[in-house]
């Protein structure tokens, strides 16, 4: 073997041996098992939890009431889409949307296909309330959704939007 590859297996060894007495000396500094950090939940309570209920609309409530609601109708959309090998399209998500109970009026949804003629790589869709919006996109097999304020427009989205006809 090439002197400079026994350098590099020594320094490594040596490396080795330094993180293991290392990692030994830190565990002698604790006196035994410290008290659960409240973050966490132990085996035995998680598993007799419940399971919480499906968000729902409130049709008089404000963006951020229903924002959860928002999210949990845009990921089953997305759920139902992937399930069929399909990428879900502005039609999707309004459609879902619609039928959660949003009012079509609120909405709006970037075009599907770009100019050129091809489907998009993302999409943008909202529903207006109470002077917020919620926003979701998704692209890239990525969701992503918040709160912002109705623009000077009156609209959440800003350039081209597609009429939403179906």
């Amino acid at each position: 073997m090439p002197c400079r590859t026994i350098g590099i297996l020594r320094r490594s060894a040596v490396a080795a041996a330094g993180a293991t007495v290392l990692a030994i000396a830190l565990a002698g500094c604790t006196s035994g098992p410290g008290p659960v950090p409240s973050s966490v939940v132990p085996t035995s309570a998680a598993a007799t939890t419940t399971p919480t209920a499906a968000p729902v609309l409130v049709p008089s409530g404000t963006a951020a009431q229903n924002l959860a609601f928002f999210d949990f109708v845009n990921n089953q959309t997305i759920s139902a889409a992937t399930a069929q090998s399909q990428t879900p399209d502005g039609v999707a998500f309004i459609t879902a949307l619609r039928t959660g109970g949003f009012a079509v009026a609120d909405m709006q949804v970037t075009p599907d296909i770009t100019t050129v003629g091809v489907k998009a790589d993302s999409i943008q869709f909202s529903v207006a309330m109470k002077g917020q919006c919620l926003i979701g996109q998704y692209g890239f097999g990525q969701y992503h959704s918040l709160i912002a304020p109705v623009l000077g427009t009156g609209k959440c989205l800003i350039g081209e939007t597609r009429a939403i006809d179906w």
